[in-house]
């Protein structure tokens, strides 16, 4: 075992009980899966390393080293790296695949009420707590370090991504299709291209707000009610997208020439919840047999 900084910890099978599921009844565990043959895990692990560091006890991060612990990987699924997992109180509550941006990880965090521990908070040297970056920031910050390392292919898959979030389907297209071949076929990139596909019927589209005004105003708006699951799903509220999909198939199987099902199948290509999608496909079925 070997301590990588304060707040982050080597993990084997001999300490995973101890040091991953015992310490998740005090604090947040993020359990990083990785290789040192792994680019993306290159760039993910330093910045995860930063911010357990940096929120000072609000979580601990657990390394694995997938090749050194195969028994582990296979009790988490792990089907790619580099794979992170969220476990408190003894249970996974979520995780992601692939290395997402610094911003993207900040929200992760936050979407679970992970904090600065008090000795972030009460230290007066700290550095201030990073704004959330935008998209635009994002594709700035990434394509000048394509422009300094572009050899590594896989900060042009940030950039699509964050070109998505911004609103820029086309321009996201566009890197998608110039990826190498060990990319295009990358986890992430099957996910962003169905995110893409998904983001095109967006064009034109009313805000978010607008939406749930039609919606509110006339429950049978089914158009209105397509386009907001749409936008919940890309916008990050995937399970209330889902359900909005979900009222769609069963008060309007039929509309659109069955959209809803057609929206629910494409949605679940975009996700890497496993547990969330597992939840709305059996509801779905439920619907439809």
């Amino acid at each position: 075992m070997t301590t990588v900084q304060a707040h982050a910890i080597d993990i084997d099978e001999a300490n995973f009980e101890a040091e991953v599921l015992q310490a998740s009844l005090t604090a947040p565990v993020l359990v990083d899966f990785w290789a040192t043959w792994c680019g993306p895990c290159k760039t993910l692990g330093p910045m995860l390393e930063k911010l357990a560091d940096e929120y000072a006890g609000g979580f601990r991060l657990a390394k694995v080293d997938v090749d050194k612990n195969q028994q582990l990987a296979a009790m988490f699924g792990i089907r790619s790296i580099p794979t992170v997992m969220l476990v408190k109180d003894g249970q996974i509550v979520d995780g992601f695949a692939g290395a997402l941006p610094e911003g993207q990880l900040r929200e992760f965090l936050a979407q679970h009420q992970v904090l600065p521990g008090e000795a972030a908070d009460n230290d007066e040297e700290a550095a201030p707590a990073a704004v959330e970056e935008s998209p635009e920031q994002a594709i700035n910050r990434l394509q000048q370090a394509i422009a300094a390392e572009p050899e590594r292919s896989e900060l042009k898959l940030d950039l699509a991504l964050a070109l998505l979030r911004a609103g820029q389907a086309d321009a996201a297209q566009a890197e998608l299709d110039a990826l190498p071949v060990n990319l295009a076929t990358d986890a992430r990139a099957v996910r962003l291209r169905s995110q893409l596909d998904l983001a095109r019927s967006l064009q034109g589209a009313p805000s978010l707000g607008e939406l749930r005004q039609r919606v509110d105003t006339d429950g049978a708006d089914w158009a209105a009610r397509d386009l907001l699951g749409v936008r919940l799903l890309l916008e990050n509220d995937p399970a209330a997208g889902l359900e909005q999909f979900l009222h769609l198939l069963e008060h309007a199987r039929d509309w659109n020439d069955g959209a809803a099902k057609k929206r629910l199948i494409a949605a679940f290509a975009t996700l890497d919840d496993a547990e969330l999608v597992g939840h709305y496909r059996r509801r779905m079925a439920s619907l439809l047999f």
